[in-house]
């Protein structure tokens, strides 16, 4: 069982003894409908859905480089700190999971920048879309949480075919007819913030925190080919190297950017993270989407 749990991600869950397993089972079904033409299970809820997240701003740091548990914002977020983690063991740099918001089934894929510094790679990529197609097919809201430095680079990764393996989350994020929701903590570097449901394949809503970084790369990345010449010109490298780093922060990199092009469409408090998604949620309950006719879709296997 460890093996399918941890290593080849066959297993979804995996449990030490018969009781246990049975009680996780029972909990899963209690946050899946009936069929795929009911909704989600919902359940009174007592925890307040205006209530402040202060403690956000203690758990994730600012330093975009430094490493923090997901796992923590995400019961931050949702009701009770109560969530249902899928594939927990598999994949680790991105986690899967069911929780509740208002009462209401949502699914949640989020960064986990305690693992391989939350990027994408071929297993990573899977885990997500399958969890994606899973929440689309039972018609469970998405909520994306977005702290990703890119795909992982290497000839493995390469060989493996990354591209293939990640346009599998592309290809379910835009077939997934449920209201999404994303939201930008920290960085969204490259591809990878393309994948993980950002506006341009159809996210519904997109949010950031005020130090969000949508980019390409990041700063000192950027200022390594944009001003290749010029730093190497110059008769102290590292001290213009660092000056450019700094401008290209300052003019491109600031909080509202993203908001100004169109990438998000409100950079909110994070304190705020719980209301606005709930928020966000409600004024999407009511979604249809109409889908082509056709016999089914040609998704990258």
């Amino acid at each position: 069982a460890d093996v399918h749990a941890e290593t080849s991600g066959v297993a979804h869950f995996a449990y030490d003894d018969e009781e246990t397993c049975i009680a996780e089972v029972r909990y899963l079904l209690s946050m899946l409908p009936a069929n795929n033409r009911a909704t989600p299970p919902a359940v009174p809820c007592d925890d307040p859905a205006d209530r402040r997240c202060e403690r956000l701003l203690d758990l994730v740091p600012l330093d975009g480089s430094r490493p923090y548990d997901m796992r923590e914002v995400i019961a931050e977020i949702v009701d009770d700190g109560e969530h249902m983690e899928v594939h927990e063991r598999w994949a680790t740099s991105v986690i899967t999971t069911l929780a509740r918001l208002d009462g209401r089934v949502v699914g949640i894929v989020a960064s986990q920048p305690q693992s391989l510094a939350g990027v994408l790679d071929i297993h990573s990529s899977e885990k997500a879309a399958r969890f994606v197609q899973l929440c689309d097919a039972f018609s469970i809201p998405l909520v994306t949480l977005v702290d990703v430095p890119g795909f992982l680079p290497g000839v493995g990764q390469e060989h493996g075919g990354i591209i293939r393996h990640g346009a599998k989350l592309l290809y379910a994020y835009c077939n997934a007819t449920v209201p999404r929701i994303s939201l930008v903590l920290r960085k969204a570097y490259g591809g990878a913030y393309i994948v993980m449901d950002s506006r341009s394949i159809g996210a519904d809503l997109a949010l950031a925190w005020p130090a969000n970084e949508i980019a390409v790369m990041g700063a000192e990345g950027a200022a390594n080919v944009v001003f290749r010449r010029q730093i190497a010109a110059a008769d102290d490298p590292e001290a213009v190297r660092g000056q450019l780093v700094k401008e290209y922060k300052s003019e491109l990199m600031h909080p509202y950017y993203a908001a100004e092009r169109g990438l998000v469409d409100d950079v909110i408090d994070p304190a705020d993270t719980r209301s606005s998604l709930i928020a966000a949620l409600d004024m999407l309950r009511t979604k249809h989407a109409v889908t082509p006719a056709r016999k089914h879709g040609n998704p990258p296997m």
